[in-house]
């Protein structure tokens, strides 16, 4: 078998500017995917990223694979604050706290309303984020449930749902005005999740599986 040459390698290899102008364009993207919806021209995207039209379809062909990647890309965010709050040796409900908050700043749910269309809701990459924040979601709740101080009776389907209510203004709107109240709603939330329970929950803990099922 012929080994790659070192230029040949390097060649094939994004070049750093190319990663740079692609990382802007996405920023620029879920930007104005929150704040005007998903049908924000792509000139105006460019427009916002610094780059021209041409490097943003050279990038992403069409508008599913632009959706694609900032959907993508906020999950995995999502999941890195879920990694660092596994990694720290704190009290597990406080991890969990933290995890809610900083999802509610990503806007994950802000961004479902694209996930509608011919939008690919089961693209392996997609589904590869989709199932690594659901992980780490588990783990986090289930480090409080064993500490006892997370109530039984929930699951990770009850707190993305919340999460998801609170940080989704419809689009269009002056929805960074809210932002004051989303926090302060969440902790409230939060509060309520702590173990020993003050009430009987209805129904039965809301998987993912569930709200997949919607």
């Amino acid at each position: 078998m012929q080994t790659a040459t070192p230029v040949q390698r390097r060649a094939s290899r994004p070049r750093a500017d190319a990663l740079r102008n692609r990382e802007r364009i996405v920023i620029a993207a879920r930007e104005m995917f929150v704040e005007f919806g998903p049908d924000v021209p792509f000139d105006e995207i460019a427009r916002r990223a610094g780059v021209g039209n041409a490097t943003v379809y050279r990038n992403f062909p069409d508008r599913d694979a632009l959706v694609r990647e900032v959907v993508c890309s906020v999950m995995d965010r999502t999941s890195e604050v879920a990694e660092q709050a596994l990694a720290e040796d704190t009290d597990p409900f406080e991890a969990l706290e933290r995890f809610a908050h900083a999802a509610a700043d990503e806007r994950v749910s802000a961004l479902c309303p694209m996930l509608s269309g011919t939008f690919d809701k089961h693209h392996p990459d997609l589904e590869a984020a989709r199932e690594r924040i659901e992980r780490l979601v588990q783990e986090l709740m289930d480090r409080a449930k064993a500490a006892g101080t997370l109530r039984p009776d929930v699951g990770v389907g009850d707190l993305m749902v919340v999460v998801a209510q609170l940080s989704r203004p419809p689009a269009g709107t002056a929805c960074f005005s809210v932002d004051r109240f989303v926090h302060r709603h969440l902790q409230l939330f939060l509060d309520g999740l702590r173990a020993p329970a003050r009430s009987r929950l209805p129904g039965t803990a809301v998987t993912v599986e569930e709200l997949r099922q919607a």
